[in-house]
């Protein structure tokens, strides 16, 4: 049995709150979802290159979800999870001409979307430097320590 891409998807899910993914799940299923947060999987496969698992790919057609060569396991799922995270904030951090708290005129004296835009920078380099910390963890972990010094 294979790993679905729902099933990235929806650990993913519980990650982030997203009004724009909500809406999709909601008026047209997971399969939409599912479709929609691909790409930024895909980015998190060729991340997780240290994988211990193959972590190849079959991407998601018009009725069928994407789907991983092998059985992840949990820590496998839960990392390309996390890793979308960042794709996913990229994109909220590059998305400037959008203001995602509703203020008001006083409001926004306060908070200019300036301030918005380097909250979510500076959000979006910390969870960078978790992944990559999660990452370099990771490898430590599974490397193959009696060969690796035949490796230079």
């Amino acid at each position: 049995m294979s790993t679905s891409l729902s099933e990235i998807c929806d650990l993913f899910l519980t990650k982030v709150n997203d009004y724009r993914l909500t809406t999709i799940y909601n008026t047209s299923g997971s399969l939409a979802t599912s479709t929609y947060i691909e790409p930024w999987v895909l980015a998190s496969i060729v991340e997780f290159s240290v994988c211990n698992q193959d972590l190849s790919y079959t991407p998601t057609t018009a009725t069928e979800d994407g789907y991983f060569a092998e059985d992840l396991t949990l820590e496998n799922k839960e990392m390309l999870a996390t890793i979308t995270t960042k794709y996913w904030l990229k994109k909220v951090v590059q998305d400037i001409l959008q203001m995602n708290n509703a203020v008001t005129d006083h409001d926004f004296r306060m908070f200019s979307q300036a301030q918005n835009l380097k909250e979510k920078r500076e959000y979006y380099n910390s969870v960078c430097e978790e992944v990559s910390q999660m990452i370099t963890r990771y490898e430590y972990k599974y490397n193959d320590w009696d060969t690796w010094k035949d490796t230079f």
